[in-house]
């Protein structure tokens, strides 16, 4: 067994580091930029007058770091090179996530909006496995020089975990002559509406509440009459771009749907494993640099004469969270590499269980972690001055979204118990 990240990984990370130090911070430390990432950060990324929603500044910031790092070669890294992306495997993903994680805020990673160097595109994997050449054509041409986005309408008011169970409804209805589908329903967290050109629009076609099967993914314009933006729900981490939106008598030609109509459901599944996997890395990156700041602070730190490190009430709580960060990583790790010697089907059958394990144990970690760091700096840790609140408001989300801690641990419960996944190979196999 050889636990040694591969050389073309770890020398990766050091392109990286010298792209960020040449090309990131500078524009980070530009016309007050620092103002997006400093104690004012919540106050200068929201317009708290238009519906809590980021600003305009901050956004078109992050759209010309994501442009530096698309023209170095970055952005695009985890994609296939048919793309021009760099083949990037699960593990390196990773390793690249956490790598960055660990930094800190800046603008080179932040994970509040899903905007690293180092992009995550599955929308893009979606059209590719699944769309027909036109759509492809368009979308992943689009999605890649920004003039196409597509959002994300899965959950529902009264639905979110119980997805088979939405009160979206599509029904077959022609129109000057023309097939198509006639879509009435709500949707929840229906996250970036606010500049999208298009919208995933899951609906029931067929089949009875609760059948995985039945449940069409429909690709509808933002612009098409009877979608209508309802309200934007202010969250924990502000700014805002989750509205709720209703989809009133609105009519697309027929197959305006991604995949088999009959099996949208799966669609949404598709690249949970991936998203897991870098979440659940992302999320261990962030938790070592609490870590490590709270050791840097507890060492200079020094009430009563002596140095805040010297009391056990400080070490130990530190020594669990940064053993917990070793454990955890080591599994991500571990779980990323056997993905990538698996096809996506053998994954969803031996591994889904593990990819949950490393994301809510990461999860969990991440805000004990931001938690404990606030402790360890007083005062200071808990004002905006120091990052450790950011942290915690920004990864809490990920114990309820992309699966919530429960369902990841009935996924769990499920392969432990036998009531879901496949015969697992001999453990010599893995």
């Amino acid at each position: 067994m050889d636990f040694t990240i591969p050389k073309d990984i770890s020398d990766y990370l050091g392109v990286l580091d010298a792209f960020i130090e040449k090309e990131i911070k500078p524009l980070q430390a530009k016309d007050d930029n620092e103002r997006f990432f400093d104690h004012r950060r919540e106050h200068a990324r929201t317009d708290w007058d238009n519906e809590g929603l980021p600003r305009h500044e901050w956004e078109e910031l992050l759209g010309r770091m994501r442009k530096l790092a698309d023209k170095a070669g970055h952005l695009r890294y985890g994609l296939p090179k048919e793309f021009g992306g760099g083949d990037g495997s699960n593990l390196a993903m990773a390793v690249i996530r956490e790598h960055l994680a660990a930094k800190g805020l800046g603008l080179h990673n932040d994970l509040q909006n899903e905007s690293s160097i180092v992009g995550n595109f599955p929308t893009v994997l979606m059209f590719r496995d699944f769309g027909t050449p036109a759509q492809k054509e368009k979308f992943i041409k689009g999605t890649l020089d920004g003039s196409v986005r597509v959002a994300f309408g899965l959950t529902e008011p009264d639905h979110g975990s119980d997805a088979t169970w939405m009160e979206t409804r599509a029904v077959r209805e022609k129109r000057d002559g023309v097939d198509g589908w006639l879509i009435n329903g709500e949707k929840m967290w229906n996250t970036g509406m606010h500049v999208a050109t298009h919208d995933f629009v899951f609906a029931r076609t067929s089949g009875k509440d609760g059948d995985a099967l039945g449940i069409t993914c429909f690709v509808v314009p933002c612009d098409a009459p009877g979608v209508k933006i309802e309200e934007y729900l202010w969250t924990f981490n502000m700014p805002t771009d989750h509205p709720r939106v209703s989809f009133t008598n609105v009519w697309v030609p027929d197959g305006e749907y991604l995949g088999d109509p009959d099996r949208g459901l799966e669609l949404a599944q598709h690249f949970v494993h991936e998203n897991r996997i870098r979440q659940a890395a992302s999320g261990v990156g962030a938790a070592q640099f609490c870590v490590d700041e709270s050791v840097a602070y507890a060492k200079m730190r020094k009430p009563f004469g002596k140095p805040l490190s010297a009391n056990q009430a400080i070490q130990f709580p530190l020594v669990e969270a940064h053993t917990e960060c070793e454990m955890v990583r080591n599994l991500i790790y571990k779980t990323a590499w056997q993905m990538d010697q698996m096809s996506k089907p053998d994954v969803a059958k031996y591994l889904s269980d593990k990819v949950s394990m490393c994301n809510y144990r990461a999860n969990r970690l991440v805000c004990q972690a931001a938690d404990l760091a606030m402790q360890v700096h007083g005062a200071m840790g808990y004002s905006r001055h120091k990052q450790f609140e950011h942290i915690y408001r920004h990864h809490r989300r990920y114990r309820i979204t992309e699966g919530s801690e429960e369902i990841q641990m009935r996924k769990v419960g499920g392969h432990l118990f036998g009531y879901m996944g496949a015969n697992r190979p001999a453990r010599g196999a893995e």
